[in-house]
């Protein structure tokens, strides 16, 4: 279930974080912001539902998810296929955010 929440937030990260990019840097109309602004918001809540006893672990693992989705943006959004080394990059991280989240911990 966690890594689902973590790619439903880095969803709503990314759209959020876009919505803000095309006002500025696109020159989009200044509604875009609204709905980046509830995408964040959202981003926010969905990070706060993982199951683990400190922020700044589920922050951390999350940024392994957050990088794997961003590439999936790069593709599906804006048009440009990852290569070979960013997709080898994306697999590290998501192992790395694995051994983070996952592993065994004493009391």
């Amino acid at each position: 279930m966690t890594y689902l929440i973590y790619i439903a937030a880095a969803l709503a990260e990314i759209a959020g974080c876009f919505s803000f990019w095309a006002w500025w840097r696109l020159e989009r109309s200044a509604l875009w912001l609204l709905p980046g602004l509830i995408l964040l918001a959202l981003f926010a809540s969905l990070l706060s539902l993982v199951g683990t006893d400190a922020a700044g672990r589920a922050y951390a693992a999350y940024g392994g998810v957050y990088i794997a989705a961003s590439l999936g943006w790069l593709w599906l959004v804006e048009g440009v296929r990852p290569d070979r080394w960013d997709l080898a990059g994306a697999a590290l991280c998501v192992v790395g955010a694995s051994v983070i989240l996952l592993a065994p911990r004493g009391a």
